[in-house]
């Protein structure tokens, strides 16, 4: 392959472009671009040629068409040494285009948002880019093709040494490519499927079509006998500022805690401790401190080794009581300086910053049940309001019962099944997870929140599936609970509302369970 001369870029998500592109530039790299990644060039000092400039033809079409053309995609596909194929973009003033880097509209993070409709659905479907991409990857014998900025680092690495980049690479890099927009056209179709079902039944359009690239390799898995490693996309999502190698069972952690800490981001300073992906307490308060305090108030056993998120830049005092105590990772959108000084002391601790909302990537949930069998289903991100909850007993809840209901909603989605929580306001209580009984798990509860001295007098109940009996709701009042929510549609709805309008409880129904194995 000859020298790299001419490089076509038009990215959505500009993550390493800049640099990249400098690379690229120091190289003699003539770069071409469109739009709002041609703007990002110039804002980044770089020289760059607009895509209409190189085309003599203007995008138009609210940039609906800018590279469906002859010049570009000649310029991708002609084939290097076929003398018919040179004559041809001789005699059209077609250049070689050797180098592609494209990303795809964010087609799956939109349809993934609450609320969106049809018409932004239709325009985030990225036409250009994926023909693009195609093209350069069916002649990656004389194209770079670039569909993941993860990528950069070694293509840049290639053209600085020796200009160009090796047959092994182009044909690794247009693998990926075909894998990516197979995958991009299946969750376009399985959106639209769903949007445009006339008969009204539900459609159960899932894709499965897994390729991932090596993040790390992992010491072992859950067990020192166990191989393991990490593949896809975490490094864009968590930076690892300080601590030893992430295990496998501190992804699953902090993962863990992370989706947590993050039903509450638009809330006041709230703080998570978990252990074993369940969490031991959750608490909010004026500061970070304060809802560390009462979250590690609901347990102080189990937080040893355990993961700590939060929902805001950790600061210097919270990190002073966090640091108290052995933790194995503290999840945070930030940390002060203060804060890394105190806890970077510590070389077994990992920290680690959220860069992205992890919540609003693919919305689905992959697990292995062997066999060479897989389950694939959306993820729980169901959500739930004041508005939506039905009040089932006589008496109404206070203000107070509301808010901790709500509260400890958000949490109990986060415990395994069966999941009890009880909650005040602003913390939890006493947290029973993964029993066989549900009663059994509101007894560990309670036996907690006597273990941490906390009382439940006036607590809310919060259960993520329907009391099927009512002794489960009876052994809350009798600890002290005033209010339970649940999800209701039991067949003995009524036994447990009439056991609630006994002993004077308030009891809202969601409509919907939190079941998590």
């Amino acid at each position: 392959m000859a020298r790299i001369q001419r490089a076509l870029l038009s990215v959505s998500d500009k993550t390493g472009l800049a640099p990249f592109a400098q690379a690229l530039v120091e190289a003699g790299v003539e770069l071409i671009s469109t739009g709002g990644t041609a703007k990002a060039l110039r804002e980044a000092g770089l020289p760059v040629k607009d895509i209409s400039a190189h085309t003599g033809f203007p995008e138009m079409l609210d940039g609906r068409v800018k590279t469906l053309h002859p010049k570009i995609h000649g310029g991708l596909l002609y084939i290097r040494g076929n003398a018919t194929h040179e004559a041809a973009v001789q005699a059209h003033g077609i250049a070689p285009i050797d180098l592609v880097v494209v990303n795809l509209y964010p087609f799956e993070q939109t349809v993934a948002r609450a609320g969106v409709t049809l018409h932004e659905a239709i325009e985030n479907i990225d036409i250009g880019g994926p023909s693009m991409l195609r093209s350069a990857a069916k002649n990656h014998e004389s194209v770079t093709v670039v569909v993941d900025w993860e990528d950069y680092p070694e293509v840049a690495a290639q053209i600085k040494a020796g200009g160009e980049t090796s047959p092994d690479l182009r044909r690794r890099l247009a693998a990926k490519v075909f894998a990516r927009t197979a995958s991009y056209d299946a969750a376009i179709a399985c959106h639209l499927q769903k949007v445009f079902n006339q008969a009204g039944e539900d459609v159960h359009c899932f894709s499965l079509d897994v390729h991932a690239r090596l993040a790390q390799p992992l010491r072992y898995g859950e067990n020192p006998h166990q191989r393991a490693a990490l593949y896809g996309a975490f490094k864009q999502y968590y930076q690892q500022l300080h601590g030893k190698e992430l295990s496998y069972n501190n992804i699953l952690d902090l993962t863990a805690a992370a989706h947590l800490i993050l039903e509450f981001k638009a809330d006041g300073p709230t703080l998570a401790i978990l252990k074993h992906t369940n969490p031991c307490g959750v608490g909010q308060g004026g500061s970070l401190r304060e809802a560390w305090d009462k979250a590690l108030a609901t347990d102080r056993q189990a937080p040893f080794g355990g993961i700590i998120a939060v929902n805001q830049p950790l600061d210097g005092p919270c990190a002073e009581a966090i640091a108290e105590i052995f933790s194995e990772v503290i999840v945070a959108p930030d940390f002060a300086p203060e804060a890394l000084a105190i806890l970077q002391k510590k070389k077994n601790l990992r920290l680690l910053k959220i860069l992205k909302d992890p919540t609003l990537a693919q919305p689905r949930d992959l697990r292995s049940v062997g066999a060479d069998s897989y389950l694939l289903q959306e993820r729980d991100r169901q959500i739930v309001t004041a508005a939506d909850l039905e009040v089932v007993t006589r008496r109404q809840p206070t203000a107070a019962e509301l808010k901790a209901m709500l509260f400890g909603w958000r949490v109990v989605k986060h415990v395994k099944s069966n999941a009890i929580v009880y909650a005040g306001e602003d913390r939890t209580l006493g947290i029973g997870a993964g029993q066989m009984s549900r009663v059994d798990s509101s007894r560990i509860a309670v036996w907690k929140a006597g273990e941490a001295r906390l009382p439940l007098q006036g607590s809310v109940v919060c259960s993520d599936a329907f009391f099927p009996f009512a002794d489960g709701l009876i052994a809350a009042a009798e600890a002290g609970a005033t209010a339970a929510i649940q999800p209701g549609r039991s067949l003995r709805d009524a036994e447990v509302i009439a056991a609630a309008d006994e002993r004077n409880m308030a009891m809202v129904f969601t409509g919907f369970r939190h079941f998590r194995h």
